[in-house]
């Protein structure tokens, strides 16, 4: 079983340029990858479009992108434990898609899978339904809400095996499993790093063939 590339913060900074789009997973921090967003604010990359659950927490999470003004786009369900994501939208820095959080975990299940996007109910009749395609099935609207896909995808794990294959524990999962499938490059953050065989197939969450690299290091 071939094993996938180990890489230090440092070389993973390297792999961030301006004007990506990454995904993060998490939800209010937990299950984000926090070395790896690091690992952005040391590449200096800017103008990025982040697609995530929320804004993080002031200067935590998807915030420390905030505070470092690296974001340009944000595309989030819940903005509001983050004072320093309204004060940038508000001041016009920052370019904010508030999406149902349905909905974008279905966009992004969408890009994963190759699909042409996902027809929902949600947002008719109200201005998330500005400039977008209204599809009537059997008598009924639905939006057309396209896929989403990323040239990043930062991944947190509980368990990582060394052919990259990933477990999570509890609600880390939240959107970490589907983007791992969305994004050209996918790198995991794990607590533990395990032989290959160690994670038994009924825990294997993540194949490893849709992981790149594994960070060095964990929290145990």
């Amino acid at each position: 079983m071939a094993k996938v590339k180990t890489i230090t913060q440092k070389e993973a900074a390297g792999l961030f340029k301006d004007g990506m789009t990454i995904m993060i997973g998490g939800f209010m921090v937990n299950g984000t990858a926090e070395r790896l967003v690091e690992a952005i604010v040391e590449s200096g990359a800017k103008d990025l479009t982040i697609i995530c659950n929320d804004a993080g927490f002031p200067n935590r999470g998807t915030g420390r992108l905030l505070e470092t003004r690296q974001a340009k786009k944000l595309i989030a369900s819940h903005v509001g434990l983050n004072k320093t994501c309204g004060e940038q939208y508000s001041a016009g820095e920052l370019d904010l898609v508030l999406t149902p959080q349905g909905t974008l975990a279905e966009q992004i299940r969408s890009g994963g899978a190759g699909l042409g996007g996902v027809l929902t109910p949600t947002g008719i009749g109200t201005t998330v339904a500005d400039g977008k395609q209204i599809v009537e099935v059997d008598g009924k609207e639905y939006l057309l809400e396209k896929p989403l896909k990323a040239d990043i995808a930062l991944i947190k794990a509980y368990q990582v095996d060394e052919a990259g294959n990933v477990r999570y524990k509890g609600s880390t999962r939240n959107f970490n499993n589907m983007m791992a499938t969305a994004a050209d490059i996918v790198i995991v953050e794990a607590d533990q790093h395990v032989e290959a065989g160690a994670i038994g197939p009924d825990f294997v969450e993540t194949p490893g063939i849709y992981v790149d690299y594994i960070l060095e290091g964990g929290a145990n």
